[in-house]
């Protein structure tokens, strides 16, 4: 069974920066590729960056320069880097990978104050 964990998440000022982590268990993950969404309070969930089982990543036009995807294969774990973080960062953000199915995370709360 797949089991998706994010962690790191927090209650910053703007202009913060925040770490989060993805860690994953019960899948092949050095194949998988690898996502980021976010939810924010009334809105529906969107894709905040990915990253493919080449390290190739893509992000948000909203969050490019800021926002930084990576992953450590040998500890099965995903991180995203948040710098200059603004109000509207605020969200609960879900880690995600298409494994036999779609596959995700609880989530973890951001919340970034001005």
């Amino acid at each position: 069974q797949v089991y998706l964990m994010e962690s790191g998440g927090g209650s910053v000022p703007a202009g913060g920066s925040l770490r989060l982590s993805c860690s994953a268990s019960g899948m092949n993950f050095k194949i998988a590729p690898m996502n980021w969404y976010r939810q924010a309070p009334g809105k529906e969930r969107e894709l905040v960056a990915s990253i493919d089982s080449s390290g190739r990543t893509t992000y948000a036009e909203d969050v490019k320069g800021r926002f930084t995807i990576s992953r450590d294969n040998a500890r099965n774990t995903m991180f995203l880097r948040m710098d200059n973080l603004g109000p509207e960062d605020t969200a609960v953000y879900y880690c995600n990978t298409y494994w036999r199915g779609e596959k995700w995370g609880r989530g973890t709360q951001v919340t970034v104050s001005s």
